[in-house]
């Protein structure tokens, strides 16, 4: 193993805050990354399903 001791695993070799700031801004990244698509989504989604809602009922409107 590279490390001698857990202690120096997380101290990286003096470098730990970069590394660990590394980390740490790329999962912030890549989870709001996630979220906002994943709310981009729903927001679409709702917005078809109005779409086609207002489409069926002007299509009823016209054939009454």
């Amino acid at each position: 193993m590279q490390f001698d001791s857990l202690a120096d695993f997380f101290n990286m070799g003096g470098y730990a805050f970069y590394v660990w700031l590394a980390y740490g801004v790329t999962f912030f990244s890549l989870g709001t990354l996630v979220i906002v698509s994943l709310r981009q989504k729903r927001k679409i989604l709702t917005e078809i399903a109005k779409k086609i809602q207002r489409e069926e009922r002007l299509k009823a409107n016209r054939s009454n």
